[in-house]
């Protein structure tokens, strides 16, 4: 399992980068967990955007999934200047009506729903998802494969419960909106401690943070979250690589 770090700002992108998306590969099965503004770009830096075979969702705030509509328009384009016929699935919940039917688009664009009561199957992926506490329906998740596994909170504000869902995973995807002593919890954000912190209750391999602020110095955030968490700790930026191997 290859997983590539396609956009890792929060709420806006960096200059010429990208917020939230994550690319998981695995037996030639391509698949983005997320879909923020920029990230259509920045992932043909990694593959041809027709051999993308699937995008998962974690929740409908536009840093998350602002380049839905720009997939569509590839396919439509690939559609009419190439005859390419390729449906692309998209995954996300039913909790925002709205939201979810906005991702199908055409019969170029599919919307399935997921849930929390079973496993999604992506191609050679389980997923098994967990509500976060964030001020919209948002779901963190648990992608596998038979080589090992990732635990990806999405967004949301410290949870001790989430632990238990990412249970020894190869890698923790955290998000670490702020520095230790902020508290982000009203607005459903971690910061660096309680990142930190969540690795080390679930026992995670490592931990890479994610969905990082806008101001500061990032090294710190490392620093702050090796406090409470003893494994490898490193900040996400665009074309970070991880191969699992089991």
């Amino acid at each position: 399992m290859k997983i590539t770090v396609i956009g890792y700002w929060h709420g806006y992108p960096g200059a010429g980068e990208a917020t939230s998306g994550y690319l998981f590969e695995e037996e030639g099965y391509k698949m983005l967990v997320d879909c923020g503004s920029g990230v259509v770009s920045s992932l043909q830096q990694y593959i041809d955007l027709k051999e993308l075979d699937s995008v998962v969702l974690s929740h409908y705030h536009n840093d998350h999934i602002a380049d839905i509509g720009v997939l569509h328009y590839h396919r439509v384009l690939s559609y009419y200047g190439e005859g390419f016929e390729k449906p692309l699935t998209i995954y996300g919940h039913q909790e925002d009506s709205q939201g979810f039917s906005a991702l199908s688009y055409k019969n170029l664009a599919a919307a399935f729903p997921y849930t929390d009561q079973a496993p999604l199957m992506a191609g050679p992926f389980t997923i098994t998802f967990v509500k976060t506490s964030h001020p919209v329906a948002c779901y963190g998740m648990r992608i596998s494969t038979e080589k090992g596994s990732v635990f990806y909170t999405a967004d949301t504000g410290y949870m001790p419960a989430l632990a238990s869902h990412a249970q020894h995973c190869d890698l923790m995807i955290a998000e670490c909106s702020l520095f230790a002593g902020q508290d982000g919890t009203a607005a459903g954000h971690m910061n660096s401690h309680e990142a930190g912190k969540l690795a080390d209750a679930a026992k995670a391999k490592e931990l890479l943070l994610t969905h990082l602020p806008h101001f500061g110095n990032h090294k710190q955030l490392v620093s702050e979250a090796k406090e409470y968490f003893q494994g490898n700790v490193e900040t996400a930026h665009a074309g970070w690589k991880k191969t699992i191997e089991q």
